[in-house]
């Protein structure tokens, strides 16, 4: 199977009122170009799961907010971007917040298989409201459920033919979980290299999770 497409081609799998994770901290880690062909696919409703929403004026998923495309965000770090809270203000944006730590577990669970799991890091605060909670050792945990997502956007620094994954640095944050979370990946690439070339300890993500993958800039 050839798994490497242009951006158009991967995007056209995304339908009106998907669940979409997309990768990285604000610009960083984050695969602008995929970003930049969901701006010019013809979708609605989208639910985006992400840290934020890109950067005011538009940039990255700023791009997409503005375009009216999406519905509702789950993250954790949406005051970065102004138009973001306009449009909560405004009634045209839904939004989950989630802690940073739990926001990448719920990832992971998801794809591991995790029905559930118990965290403390929202115990008593606005974040736990309407949630089941129990003591355990003396103290409060939350309980919290798996994100599962339609796509996933990603962004890594290598990728081979059959879509083994190597990350740079902290683009390692959100982006193999989401890959793992999601029922078709789209990996934006910044090198795409021949099988047998990368060396099988630095593989963070297997080709297995891996459906479409897209070279930087194409």
């Amino acid at each position: 199977m050839n798994k490497i497409v242009t951006a158009k081609e991967a995007i056209s799998h995304i339908k009106n009122g998907d669940i979409i994770a997309v990768g990285g901290f604000g610009l960083v880690g984050c695969p602008l170009n995929l970003v930049e062909a969901l701006s010019e696919h013809q979708v609605a409703s989208l639910t985006i799961i992400s840290n934020n929403l890109g950067e005011p004026g538009g940039k990255g998923l700023g791009k997409i907010l503005m375009q009216n495309k999406i519905s509702k965000a789950i993250g954790s770090y949406f005051t970065s971007n102004i138009d973001a809270v306009n449009y909560v203000k405004e009634g045209k944006l839904e939004v989950e917040l989630v802690p940073q730590g739990t926001l990448g577990e719920r990832l992971r669970s998801a794809g591991a298989g995790i029905g559930a799991f118990y965290s403390r890091t929202s115990a008593g605060t606005l974040l736990a409201e309407n949630k089941e909670s129990r003591m355990i050792d003396g103290k409060e945990y939350v309980l919290e459920f798996p994100l599962h997502a339609d796509v996933a956007l990603i962004k890594a620094k290598k990728a081979d033919r059959l879509g083994n994954l190597v990350f740079s640095k902290t683009a390692r944050n959100f982006n193999p979980d989401m890959a793992t979370a999601a029922k078709i990946t789209i990996v934006q690439a910044e090198e795409i290299v021949e099988v047998g070339e990368l060396d099988p300890e630095h593989i963070v993500t297997p080709h297995l999770f891996v459906d479409f993958i897209v070279e930087e800039g194409k």
